[in-house]
């Protein structure tokens, strides 16, 4: 019987991960990193019955691997045209993450005076659920999570602007966020980040706040753009 015809998506490398990898499990990998890859291009339909063909799987695993890449901003699905690859544009990423190192670490130096007690206690249920939610995978709700700690330690300052324009910037990193974090990368780092940054706030250090703020925005900043540039070979 001749050798079936190689091809990007046919790679089985992915399927020997480790023996408790499901097939959605390694369906997904395979997608995402040939789109971060820049091997499926921005635009590229991403068909269920040609991705299951190419992959030898049956449509189910495809179907819950687009699904997750929806979660994680790398697919979307239209109305009448089904899924599509979305771009990962570097100088979008370069510059939401440079808005947020300006305006989120006076934020918090603002608002760790007027914090409550209760301001605290809503914001290490946010934090207690987004570790939950990192632990177990639940890819979806990591961007809301993280949202709703953020937000819940900038609420104090009062400033009702910046608020709505920070809560903006997160909502639109939140992809690129999770894109880090489901490649394995910076999980640790994030979750010590926001630990300490929520022991600072108890404990009133304004500067020491301020300054993690800054170095965990920078942090994700980098682990993003290298991971692109890894996967595309450039700089």
């Amino acid at each position: 019987m001749p050798k079936p015809k190689q091809s990007p998506l046919s790679s089985t490398a992915v399927f020997h991960k480790q023996v408790r990898v499901t097939v959605a499990d390694a369906t997904t990998d395979q997608l995402r990193r040939l789109i971060i890859s820049g091997e499926l291009t921005d635009g590229t339909p991403l068909r269920q019955e040609a991705l299951a063909e190419e992959l030898g799987v049956s449509r189910i695993p495809v179907r819950e691997a687009l699904s997750r890449l929806e979660g994680e901003g790398l697919a979307a699905n239209f109305p009448h045209k089904g899924y599509v690859v979305t771009a990962l544009s570097r100088d979008e990423i370069s510059e939401l993450f440079d808005l947020r190192s300006l305006i989120e670490p006076d934020l918090i130096a603002l608002a760790i005076p007027r914090m409550t007690a209760d301001d605290l206690e809503r914001a290490k249920a946010a934090l207690t659920s987004y570790n939950s939610d990192i632990d177990g995978g639940a890819v979806p709700s990591w961007g809301e999570h993280n949202t709703r700690f953020h937000m819940t330690l900038y609420a104090p300052s009062q400033r009702r602007k910046t608020l709505e324009i920070v809560r903006g910037l997160l909502v639109n990193t939140d992809r690129y966020t999770r894109l880090v974090l489901t490649l394995g990368t910076g999980v640790e780092q994030a979750k010590e980040d926001h630990g300490g940054l929520l022991e600072f706030c108890r404990k009133k250090s304004i500067n020491q706040a301020a300054a993690l703020t800054l170095d965990h925005i920078q942090r994700a900043r980098a682990d993003l753009l290298g991971l692109l540039d890894r996967k595309t070979g450039t700089r």
